[in-house]
């Protein structure tokens, strides 16, 4: 995809929505490309070594030939909460399989130098009450969140019979005994009746498909499985290894905005290659007040988490419980900024005056964030280039303290590849714009696959009645019931972001999921059945419903410069979050899932 568009020259000293306009379309025609989601490598063959654990000494053992009531693959957050809501719903035959060596998902894998939750710990942090613990930090760093994961296990007895450096083959279904026979890469052969199935949103690492990356003959490793045998130091810095290296680091994102700190500090010279400027705000991280922590009441976290989900949503609340930057750009974009508009014009606007107003305010809220890169960036060349042209909401919302500051330091610079990405890898070098960059070492922070197709991400396919594949049934994008079952693989439950709703606090979903899916599965058990399964018709009508409700959310990222939300300028991709995610809100979803357990009738699922 080739848009040619012209440059709408130097921005007017007043706002003018016509150049802003323009100024997004050329930024975003520049960043366009026709390979979409597969310009990224995906980690296998000869790329094998980054998706390679280096946390966990790997341990032989013998292959097991059992069952288990219920089989978890995966053992991030969305599993553990769906463990424990089973484990106290009166489950007791569970089993957790993962390929990593230990609990947490995405908090086992990142531990690179600054790994910090985006979202409050408050509410990210799932069963605080339940494990009476309190964050040490409003911001929570990657250690204490893995450690908080580990006692979730330990606390709920998930450990038990679980089986960790294990990765699941295959899945078939098994119509006469009414189970599932799972495979593993350890020669395991497990019998199930029920299978949860949660690959995780962030997991699985990809890369850049960078001419040459085979060329390079200098260290190499993904964020997401950090050398600190290379670098030194652990995840609170001291990377002493790199006071004489030479280092590079190739993307901009959240994790990026995390580990570049700890990198300019300690690298004899520190190139950051930058293909998109993010949108970086104060975060505001500062120790938890004993005093506030103290005066907590029960249900406390479920209030709070439900608040800053309502406030993200633009469903708007009568008070601002978390107050951070993710709820207040949310209330200056969403409905509560247009009923107050709406308020002060007399209640008279049409749809094309909020649509303008709206894109006024957008433009208000990012100049805002250049306008901080200018007061913290000294260099004004490099702060021009760290300005971000784009709707505030066409990517994830980013906050860092310590970030931009970072380009002040005389060994940091920054190398804007002005869209392009970088021309090509040499055996010593990085290559934008014709110019060589010579590095001893290249970090990838270019995040996880999303987009790409469930199977692909989960690393198995599975096979369900009459030899029905999942891949081919959903060839072209998930096909579900309320985003958990699927007609034809009875039995089975999926965790992943398939036509659900997903919240920006990702907890708050897996949390909603995992009482739906108890719901269900005690209904299953109290009617004596062996067998609980998606009705087609329900699936076919929760696919339309999905189908209707996510057009508006994709026309918002038509102009958007390409993310992973937006499957890299693909909003047409099946298996992106933008056909992922139901297009009426999370609070809505949530509310669609609580009125269908209150009915009492479970319509669309069979058990038999």
């Amino acid at each position: 995809m080739t848009v040619s568009l012209k440059d709408p020259g130097p921005q007017p000293d007043s706002y003018d929505p016509d150049w802003v306009r323009a100024k997004h379309a050329f930024e975003r025609a520049k960043r366009l490309r026709t390979d979409a989601v597969d310009q990224f490598i995906e980690v296998t063959a000869e790329f094998s070594h980054y998706a390679d654990d280096p946390y966990t000494d790997y341990v032989e053992r013998d292959p097991l030939s059992d069952e288990v009531e219920v089989l978890i693959v995966g053992a991030g957050l969305g599993s553990l909460l769906a463990a424990v809501r089973l484990r106290q719903a009166g489950f007791d035959d569970i089993r957790i399989v993962d390929k990593a060596g230990d609990v947490g998902g995405t908090w086992y894998w990142n531990r690179y130098p600054g790994a910090q939750c985006d979202i409050e710990s408050y509410i990210y942090m799932p069963l605080l009450e339940e494990l009476d613990y309190i964050p040490s930090r409003r911001y929570a760093f990657g250690p204490e969140i893995r450690k908080h994961c580990i006692a979730i296990a330990e606390h709920f007895d998930l450990y038990d019979n679980a089986l960790f450096q294990t990765a699941v083959t295959g899945m078939t279904w098994d119509e006469p005994a009414r189970k599932w026979s799972v495979r593993t890469d350890r020669g395991d052969t497990i019998t199930s009746t029920i299978v949860l199935v949660s690959p995780g949103p962030l997991s699985r690492p990809k890369l850049p498909g960078i001419p040459g990356i085979n060329e390079f003959e200098g260290h190499t490793f993904h964020t997401s499985r950090w050398d600190y045998s290379y670098t030194g130091g652990d995840e609170s810095g001291e990377l002493t290894g790199l006071s004489d290296k030479v280092v590079g680091i190739i993307g901009t994102g959240a994790t990026s905005l995390q580990c570049v700190p700890h990198l300019g500090r300690w690298a004899e010279k520190l190139y950051v290659f930058q293909r998109t400027p993010a949108a970086v705000d104060t975060r505001g991280d500062h120790p938890t007040d004993p005093e506030w922590a103290a005066n907590l009441q029960p249900g406390w976290q479920r209030e709070r988490m439900e608040n800053f989900t309502r406030m993200t949503a633009g469903a708007g609340a009568d008070v601002d419980l978390v107050n951070d930057g993710w709820t207040q750009v949310s209330d200056e974009l969403t409905a509560p900024a247009v009923m107050r508009e709406l308020e002060r014009r007399g209640g008279n606007m049409t749809m094309e005056e909020i649509g303008d107003f709206l894109f006024e305010e957008d433009y208000k809220s990012m100049e805002k964030v250049r306008d901080r890169i200018s007061s913290i960036v000294a260099d004004p060349e490099t702060a021009e280039k760290l300005k971000p042209w784009y709707k505030r909401l066409c990517k994830r919302l980013s906050f860092h303290d310590a970030y931009l500051q970072t380009f002040n330091r005389d060994n940091v610079e920054l190398v804007d590849t002005d869209g392009k990405g970088l021309d090509r890898l040499t055996t010593d070098g990085v290559v934008v714009g014709g110019v060589e960059y010579k590095v001893d070492a290249l970090v990838f922070a270019t995040g996880f696959e999303v987009g790409t197709s469930y199977t692909r991400r989960s690393g198995f396919d599975i096979v369900g009645r009459n030899g029905t594949r999942l891949s081919d049934k959903w060839d072209k994008g998930p096909r579900t019931f309320h985003g958990l079952q699927s007609h034809d693989f009875p039995n089975c439950f999926f965790l992943g972001y398939t036509q659900t709703g997903i919240a920006h606090n990702y907890v708050h979903t897996a949390e909603e999921r995992a009482r739906h899916l108890t719901y269900i599965l005690t209904e299953w058990r109290n009617r004596g059945g062996t067998l609980v399964e998606a009705d087609q018709e329900a699936e076919d009508q929760w696919v339309q419903t999905m189908t209707e409700s996510t057009e508006m959310g994709k026309q918002f990222f038509v102009d958007c410069t390409p993310s992973y939300l937006d499957s890299e300028g693909d909003t047409g991709n099946p298996d992106s979050l933008l056909s992922a995610g139901y297009g009426g809100g999370p609070v809505a979803f949530f509310e669609i899932l609580e009125k269908w357990r209150a009915a009492g009738t479970l319509d669309g699922v069979t058990i038999a």
